[in-house]
């Protein structure tokens, strides 16, 4: 079968710790043709979407993760599968990309759909669930803002399109920089930003649970290094063991229908507490940190469903 992976450049693949190159190397192993499709390889004509890839050979080698072996040009006749792994942020590259693959045959699964990925916002799409999520706000209006932080005292500021752990915020009470943060991350009052109220358990750290169809995958626990507040791993957090809580199990009974629905099959939750606080569907990663404390090869498992969904 050939497995096409749209994502970041080849060059920005960090063996060690990409979940995407896992898929990859996992698909590979099992005989499947793997190739890999950058943002701008994709063309519609008459119809048909044609892929503008290179057929790679990825390999447990830190100088040389990837072989790559020809470039070609592959029509929708020809593939089995799409993994859309491109990292956040979502922009008009990515938004363009999910209309086109909306030309796919339905029977080629798209591994997160086009629409759920067009759909759900990291940060934003959690905040109609009331009872799952703290208190929330979403405004670009500034009184709204700032009526907020006072009521809730303790705030998490964030940009609605972040991630990585960048441009978040942690607001108290007599933060005498309140405004100047809320300026810069609602650029003078004119583009919406995410407040939540600070859930205290968040000094702990925040837990990462993956979602394969709906069901937990694996999970593990985020922990900020001293002197931040962001547990995120790319604003230097480091993993730990998890353990399912029964809330957990609640939240995640609450969203499968919704993400199934949507044809998100492989989803990264983060839950604070008994709260959650983002749904990740653009590129959910921390895979491989699951596989080390587990010792377990949970991508065999992805690669599984997606051979079923082929089927």
């Amino acid at each position: 079968m050939k497995f096409l992976f749209l994502m970041d450049p080849l060059e920005t693949v960090h063996m060690e710790k990409d979940t995407t190159f896992t898929f990859m190397l996992e698909a590979h192993k099992r005989g499947h043709e793997v190739y890999y499709l950058p943002e701008d390889g994709i063309t519609l004509q008459q119809g048909h979407l044609h892929f503008h890839a290179v057929k790679v050979k990825p390999q447990v080698a830190a100088h040389q993760p990837f072989i790559e072996e020809r470039l070609v040009n592959l029509t929708d006749e020809q593939i089995h599968a799409v993994f859309v792994r491109v990292d956040p942020p979502f922009d008009q590259q990515y938004l363009m990309n999910t209309w086109l693959l909306e030309f796919l045959p339905k029977h080629i699964p798209v591994i997160n759909g086009p629409l759920g990925v067009r759909t759900v916002n990291e940060k934003v799409w959690a905040a109609q669930f009331t009872n799952l999520v703290p208190p929330t706000v979403i405004s670009s209006n500034q009184n709204k803002l700032l009526e907020f932080i006072t009521q809730q005292q303790d705030v998490i500021a964030k940009p609605t399109n972040g991630h990585g752990g960048k441009s978040v915020f942690r607001i108290g009470p007599s933060d005498t920089n309140t405004k100047v943060i809320l300026e810069q991350l609602t650029n003078n009052w004119s583009t919406p930003i995410v407040l939540q109220r600070y859930v205290h358990e968040a000094k702990n750290g925040d837990k990462r649970i993956l979602l394969l169809n709906g069901e937990p995958l694996g999970t593990i626990l985020r922990v900020h290094t001293r002197g931040d507040h962001r547990n995120n791993l790319f604003a230097g957090g480091k993993a730990q063991p998890a353990q399912m809580t029964k809330r957990d199990q609640e939240i995640i009974a609450t969203l499968k229908p919704y993400l199934l629905e949507l044809g998100l099959y492989f989803v990264g939750i983060d839950i604070i507490g008994d709260y959650l606080i983002e749904v990740n569907v653009t590129s959910p990663t921390c895979l491989q940190e699951m596989n080390q404390f587990y010792n377990q090869h949970l991508e065999e498992k992805v690669i599984d469903f997606v051979e079923n969904l082929i089927k």
